[in-house]
């Protein structure tokens, strides 16, 4: 058991059982002339904690953790997108308009795509989820046990949840342990199998990263929370737009005992890790 010195107290988690969730860290928000620029948000606050979730991500791969990136993404012809959600932001530039990286937050266009110091390595798993997973079945009982193991290990081609409608290409098992999820909302569990596919797996706690910190980062931590993950936000990996959000975020979610999980920066991750190895050596 690995023990992290937190806020509010002590957060303690089983590294077979944790998976690190990177949320949104994508050129559309992080790089000058993506979504993020163009709403008139300056993105270098986002831009510094890159080589911080880079280390993290090192970390998560050396003690073979599962990883789980998200994409903020819609389907080409935007019926994923409510038309409330389109009207946010600037209107002379909305979501799945042609902007200087493609159509924004659509799917495959360059802008939507994961930085790539930060990308899911050549033989991981990319799986591509959305609205149109919606309803899926749990895996099954026999699939669960299977790839529930302690140390990450290949997915089964039979044991992810699919919708009849779900074409062969909308998930690809190329190996290893890392999920891409597309998410339509700022939630990572909204319109996706996330949870199921955790649940697979034998997730019980979760590490969180990416930006920005008061939206798409907090809202699915507080999503996990209802579903009854015990979380730890890494501090110095989130960012957002707007410093005195970040802090008030990290307020919130760590305040009357935790009531939505815990906060500490990496390095007292990095330590904990070190001591535990250290222990058992």
């Amino acid at each position: 058991m690995i023990t992290v010195d937190a806020v509010p107290y002590p957060y303690q988690f089983d590294r077979r059982h944790t998976a690190l969730m990177v949320i949104d860290m994508q050129r559309d928000f992080i790089e000058a002339g993506g979504f993020g620029s163009m709403l008139g948000n300056d993105v270098r606050p986002l831009a510094r904690i890159v080589p911080t979730v880079a280390q993290l991500l090192t970390l998560a791969r050396a003690q073979r953790m599962w990883v789980v990136h998200t994409r903020e993404s819609h389907l080409p012809d935007l019926s994923d997108c409510p038309p409330a959600k389109r009207r946010r932001g600037n209107p002379a530039l909305a979501i799945g308009d042609a902007g200087p990286m493609g159509r924004i937050l659509v799917r495959g266009a360059p802008g939507n795509q994961i930085l790539p110091l930060l990308a899911p390595l050549d033989g991981e798993l990319v799986s591509r989820h959305g609205s149109d997973v919606v309803g899926c079945a749990q895996p099954s009982e026999r699939s669960a046990r299977r790839i529930a193991q302690p140390i990450p290990s290949v997915l089964a081609s039979d044991a992810t949840p699919r919708c009849a409608s779900m074409a062969s290409a909308d998930r690809q098992m190329i190996g290893d342990a890392t999920l891409v999820i597309d998410k339509p909302g700022k939630g990572a569990f909204h319109a996706t199998d996330l949870h199921a596919q955790l649940q697979a797996r034998g997730i019980t706690h979760l590490l969180f990263a990416g930006v920005t910190t008061e939206v798409c980062v907090q809202t699915s931590m507080r999503e996990a929370n209802d579903r009854g993950y015990e979380s730890l936000i890494v501090e110095d990996a989130c960012a957002s737009y707007f410093r005195a959000f970040h802090l008030a975020t990290l307020a919130m979610l760590t305040a009357q005992g935790g009531i939505v999980g815990w906060k500490a920066p990496l390095a007292l991750l990095q330590a904990a890790f070190k001591k535990t190895a250290g222990e058992s050596a």
